[in-house]
């Protein structure tokens, strides 16, 4: 399946709301990323989102004590029970009303919901076979109002809740006769977190004015007593020794025993504030170590040791509200999460340093661009940040800041170690890769805002269009200096692209044009392509033959850039299907009329189109049939505007809808109407519920999957991921039996050829490394011309993960020596392929180099140390030598004295 691409990675946020989770053995950081949920390894330092999404956005997870499940809950309390092994989903559920915190029993049988004022638990999903996975089990009433935090005993016989209403529940989790529920006061602000003592009835307390309380209770966990039937004693006898019931003697220790369990307030703590605004907003507490950790809205956090208080460690890790904290099993890392930064760290407090450090684009992404390997992605935000991926590990590695506006644009250059941004703060400026700087800043005569960029197939040229001048902007990238400025254009340059085999620019504006400017005479305009519409976007083939222009009444056309003629045009209008926005008085289909793709990109073998703009679903248009074949929806999330196509009627009042009513009661609070004209939400307290759209597309050099910037963050989807059974010219013989059979008659070749006729991933990897490292060349030699393409992008693919890296390095050696002429006439088509070799090889480099110069430096060390021992041993023995020497000269003068005595007497 040439368009089967599954969604891959989510990039670009690693955190947005909810509470965050260490998974069992404490290396994995579970994130609540919008309506995703993403996983991140931080012993090996990868990431993934798992591929199921909400409704919603993501407000709570609840996981399973064995790690295996986890219980997700959307604003709208709809939850989903999800397989952590499989990532699938196992069951759906709806607890119709908001949650805010869900939390299983250690012992994996039980779980607790809170939701209003109630406590609902539940039995465990999976632990007794039911025709429902979610039975609930009993409610728990008490909090006046809202419930806000869980802690459960280490032998789950109690629970405890934290309510707005300032008071904390102790509830029993089975019938105990001497604690039904105990309820605690103490607190003036809501209670924030409730933890009970490791084996203990022990209970700690912390509310967000930044107060500890410290209960002590009179009754150990041994000393709960389970509560027998509701029948009234037949017999009941009192005498010196007790009661009597049942004809057992009941003993006045028996009956201490059954006193009601009693707590006590043993101190009261606080925490130092600086002003109002600096509330408490999150409290972990690890019981093994008695650690208490506290994260506060100004962004600093504390590290408290209990009962006694004493503070272990203070710091800042942001000016913004901390949202949520984890500690993990070992209590050694702690995980914060900072929902208006977009930021995720896992802070290590005995060394005192970052073990994993994330941030998103905390507002919205604008353009992207892969490397020419494929092995990068780098971003631009309106945020002013310039950040690159690592496509493989899903993390950013480097952040650039020097912009002080929203970044419009960015690209990498040929060679694949400069980037360069351009952006609405007057300034283009390049970026090093080796050494991590802004080496280059490129600005006009005359101050323009930037929105379009392009760098030419050498590197040497830069251009830029610019939103208020209409003119294009030519810079060296050697020297820094300003060689033209193109002017011509009677309306704001919205795109720009260098040809990839000539030097000549292509550039699209809104006065319905598209002009293409010849680098090599004198910078003239070579041809003066005519639109129907505004010009959006415009972008080249990659063999330089074709270029694809998109309008603003919803067309793409296709243009032969050099008889400058049309070849073709899709109407795809009708293809995007925008939602109808909350505050829209219009239909979703008449809204439609005004929408069109902003973001072209060819496919690696230049035959598709991908398309994208103010809608969420993005289109793969075939150029030659002109038809649309695939349409991937990017997001099923509701809590973006444009989502739903009709209007919902339960929103609807009779002053018309309740987005378009004005809440406030005339002081300004309250203002749900969000201001006109602002399409990526109002960052003010107004109004904030971002338009689904997406801005930018690419396909990767290899193009096994392509990438699109999003109101949700960067996503990736992928071939690799899928399980899809795509055989080639199959037939009744091709099977796995008749493939070993090959195997076992050392028919090497014919295996491989039936093997790709299957086209199982297992069954072809099984078959090349049965193959003997000395037949490899023979076996290249005599394969069909067909199956050297497909072996060499398997072996990409393969090599890519593999550690059998000389074997795999053999194949491609080979098959590049023997059919590099015949490969090298359809280069157009083995482009992709060679670009995933180069991108497998590239990455097999880096990590061998690292270890190389790793090692260098440990054997210079030992060099170094083993010489510094041998000087030692040296001059010991050098000392040895002259003490030996001195002794024999202070004998031998001792002898010469004792004869000069002998001579004189």
């Amino acid at each position: 399946m040439k368009f089967a691409y599954r969604f891959s990675n989510l990039l670009g946020a690693v955190y947005r709301q909810g509470n965050l989770n260490f998974s069992r053995d404490g290396n994995v950081v579970i994130s609540p990323v919008g309506n995703r949920i993403s996983v991140f390894d931080l012993k090996n330092n990868t990431s993934e989102t798992l591929p199921f999404s909400t409704t919603k956005n993501i407000t709570c997870v609840g996981l399973s004590p064995d790690g295996s499940l986890a219980i997700v809950v959307d604003e709208d309390g709809a939850a989903v029970l999800v397989s952590l092994i499989t990532r699938a989903i196992l069951h759906h559920f709806h607890f119709h009303k908001p949650v805010s915190s869900i939390r299983f029993s250690p012992d994996g049988r039980k779980f607790i919901v809170t939701k209003e004022n109630v406590a609902l638990m539940y039995h465990a999903p999976g632990k007794k076979r039911e025709f429902n996975a979610f039975v609930l089990d009993k409610s728990y009433y008490g909090p006046y109002d809202e419930t806000t935090c869980i802690d459960w005993t280490d032998d789950s016989k109690c629970f405890v809740v934290g309510s707005k209403d300032m008071s904390t529940w102790v509830f029993g989790a089975e019938r105990w006769a001497n604690l039904i529920y105990y309820s605690l006061g103490g607190h003036k602000d809501i209670v924030v977190g409730c933890f009970f003592e490791k084996d203990s009835l022990d209970l700690y307390t912390v509310s967000q004015d930044g107060t500890l309380c410290v209960w002590e209770s009179d009754t150990e966990l041994d000393g709960l007593i389970l509560k027998k039937s509701q029948d009234k004693p037949k017999d009941k006898v009192e005498g010196e020794e007790g009661e009597v019931i049942r004809g057992k003697v009941e003993t006045a220790k028996e009956r201490e025993k059954k006193k009601n369990v009693r707590y006590k307030m043993m101190s009261k703590h606080f925490f130092n504030k600086e002003g109002d605004f600096n509330n408490l907003t999150a409290a972990a507490y690890h019981k093994p170590n008695h650690i208490l950790v506290t994260g506060f809205a100004s962004g600093i956090f504390h590290l408290h040791e209990l009962p006694e208080f004493n503070l272990i460690h203070s710091l800042s890790i942001s000016d913004q509200r901390i949202a949520s904290v984890a500690i993990n099993s070992s209590g050694d890392w702690i995980g914060f999460g900072c929902s208006r930064m977009g930021q995720l760290l896992v802070w290590e407090w005995q060394s005192e340093s970052y073990v994993f450090k994330q941030q998103g684009h905390f507002n919205n992404m604008a353009s992207l661009a892969y490397s020419p390997d494929g092995q990068y992605i780098v971003t631009g935000g309106d945020d002013s940040k310039v950040k690159v991926w690592n496509t493989n590990t899903g993390l950013c590695f480097v952040t650039f800041t020097e912009h002080t506006s929203s970044v419009t644009n960015v690209t990498f250059t040929s060679s694949g170690f400069v980037i360069v941004s351009a952006s609405l703060d007057g300034t283009v400026r390049a970026f090093d890769l080796h050494r991590y700087r802004n080496f280059r800043t490129f600005t006009s005569p005359r101050p323009a805002q930037f929105s379009s960029l392009a760098v030419d197939a050498s590197g040497e040229l830069v251009s830029a269009g610019a939103q208020d001048s209409f003119e294009i902007f030519l810079w060296s990238m050697q020297t820094g200096r300003l060689l033209e400025v193109l002017a011509g254009h009677e309306g704001p340059v919205s795109c720009l692209c260098f040809s990839p085999v000539q030097s000549v620019l292509a550039s699209c504006s809104w006065d319905r044009t598209v002009r293409l400017w010849d680098m090599l005479d004198s910078w003239q305009t070579k041809e003066t392509l005519p639109l129907t519409s505004d010009g959006l976007a415009v972008t080249y083939r990659p063999d330089g033959q074709e270029l694809a222009v998109a309008t603003l009444n919803g067309e793409i056309s296709f243009w032969n850039p050099h008889t400058a003629t049309q070849n073709g045009s899709v109407a795809g209008r009708h293809d995007l299907q925008t939602g109808r926005k909350e505050t829209d008085k219009i239909t979703a289909k008449q809204s439609a009329k005004g929408k069109s793709f902003t973001s072209l990109c060819y496919s690696a073998d230049g035959e598709s189109v991908l398309a994208g703009g103010q809608a969420k679903f993005v289109c793969i248009y075939n150029i030659k049939e002109q038809m649309l074949i695939k349409k991937f929806e990017i997001s099923c999330n509701l809590s973006f505007d444009a989502m739903e196509e009709f209007l919902d009627r339960r929103k609807m009042t009779e002053f018309g809808s309740l987005a378009l009513v004005d809440e406030g009661a005339g002081d300004g609070d309250g203002v749900s109407i969000s201001l006109p004209g602002v399409r990526r939400g109002d960052m003010s307290s107004r109004h904030f519920k971002p338009e689904i759209r997406v801005s930018s597309l690419r396909f990767s050099p290899t193009g096994r999957s392509w990438a699109a910037t999003t109101t949700e963050g960067l996503l990736v989807y992928s071939l690799d991921g899928s399980l899809v059974f795509d055989p080639y010219d199959l037939d009744l013989d091709v099977t796995p039996a008749s493939i070993r059979k090959q195997l076992r008659l050392q028919e090497w070749a014919s295996a491989i050829v039936l093997a790709f006729r299957l086209n199982e991933k297992a069954l072809k990897q099984e078959v090349l490394e049965k193959v003997p490292h000395e037949q490899i060349s023979v076996v290249c030699g005599s394969l069909p011309d067909i199956y050297v393409e497909k072996l060499l992008g398997f072996i990409a693919t393969c090599l890519e993960k593999s550690g059998h890296l000389q074997f795999y390095m053999t194949w491609a050696q080979n098959l590049l020596m023997l059919h590099g002429q015949k490969l090298k006439n359809r280069s157009g088509a083995i482009l992709p392929t060679l670009q995933a070799l180069q991108k497998s090889i590239q990455r097999h480099f880096d990590d061998l180099s690292k270890l190389c110069d790793f090692n260098m430096y440990n054997i210079r060390y030992a060099v170094a140390l083993s010489k510094q021992r041998g000087l030692k041993r040296a001059a010991e023995e050098e000392t040895e030598d002259q003490e030996e020497e001195d002794e024999e000269l202070s004998e031998e003068m001792s002898e010469a004295s004792l004869e000069d005595a002998e001579m004189m007497l």
